[in-house]
């Protein structure tokens, strides 16, 4: 409408040779980019009663030219104007299957188990994607609260399957399995079969790494058991650590390759302890120089933060440094031991 509005006035303000009415077509062009069919037929409707109104002022002016290309225009803004909410309209019904999709792979998880603080995050690197290769679950079971995070190989849609396979594997077997070494190997044949149904071509390079953690209720050391996953980064005391594994342990779908070779590591877990599992994406995001995330030292600067805080933290800060943009799928949870007794229980 103000491109109408100024169009017109110059028009009318100018003499007859500079001809600015000629410009008049250019208003419907620009509402179908933003208006509904019938409201750009209308403005088309209006650019063309200007027109009459202009050729008054000025005569000779090649009035039924102009008063063509807007006729011309308007009818080809409304059926443009038409396509694009039918594409609006598809693109949201395919956010809702995303959206949909992502609730039953990663579904929102509980902010408390019993003394038991979680909080998750989660940015897929693919543009317009809800959901990609890097996952995490949680499941309280009668051997204590078990952890997931894991990552499969590749980004974005194209590792969804597997995901979705290891997690629903996870989520069978996490309450039936009483120990970790059990979990992993069914993690393991799940993560097998599903590579086998794929393409020949694709196979040797379909792994994932993972982390399992087991988290005894009432206190105690927890267990982890590091697949070629990151370490995670403890809080304990007020001093950072980080946890590598004492013994590697192999990634899921490699067992063919380098034996089912799986070792627990146990370190204790206090009230007011807190724990961070990441993928790689966190570690290796990189400043425009090409320096990799500093994750401990700024664990460091943040041990006092409480889980959700953490996690935006880490999220605005991720951003920050990449300069606005990631370059592979980040999953993240934060657990932290309450320091006060459960009085729900």
């Amino acid at each position: 409408m103000l491109v109408t509005v100024l169009i017109a006035g110059v028009a009318f303000a100018t003499p007859r040779e500079i001809a600015f009415s000629r410009l008049l077509p250019a208003a419907p062009a620009l509402a179908a980019a933003m208006w509904p069919v019938l409201p750009t037929v209308l403005l088309g409707a209006f650019c063309f009663l200007i027109m009459i109104c202009i050729s008054f002022v000025h005569p000779d002016l090649g009035t039924p030219y102009t008063a063509a290309a807007i006729a011309a225009v308007t009818l080809a803004a409304a059926y443009a104007s038409h396509l694009r909410l039918q594409r609006e309209e598809t693109l949201f019904q395919v956010r809702l299957v995303a959206d949909a999709a992502q609730k039953v792979l990663l579904r929102p998880l509980p902010h408390r188990i019993r003394d038991i603080e979680i909080e998750s995050l989660y940015l897929a690197a693919q543009e317009q994607a809800r959901i990609g290769g890097d996952l995490y679950e949680v499941a309280d079971t009668p051997y204590g609260l078990r952890l997931l995070i894991g990552d499969v190989r590749g980004k974005g849609l194209s590792a969804v399957g597997a995901a979705a396979a290891v997690i629903n594997c996870f989520r069978e077997n996490a309450y039936d399995q009483p120990d970790l070494e059990g979990l992993i190997n069914r993690l393991q044949i799940t993560m097998t079969r599903y590579s086998a149904a794929i393409p020949a071509d694709d196979q040797q390079e379909h792994f994932a790494t993972a982390l399992i953690i087991e988290v005894p209720y009432g206190g105690g050391d927890v267990r982890v058991l590091n697949c070629g996953h990151p370490p995670p980064v403890f809080v304990q005391s007020g001093e950072v650590r980080v946890l590598e594994p004492t013994v590697p342990s192999t990634p899921l779908n490699l067992a063919a390759l380098l034996g089912n070779n799986y070792f627990v590591d146990t370190i204790a877990f206090a009230p007011g302890d807190q724990m961070l599992l990441y993928t790689d994406g966190v570690t290796e995001t990189r400043d425009p120089g090409g320096t990799f995330f500093p994750l401990p030292e700024w664990m460091g600067r943040h041990r006092a933060d409480q889980p959700r805080e953490l996690l935006n933290q880490l999220h605005t800060d991720l951003l920050r440094y990449s300069g606005g943009r990631l370059d592979d799928d980040i999953a993240a949870l934060a657990v932290r031991y309450r320091q006060t007794p459960n009085l729900d229980r």
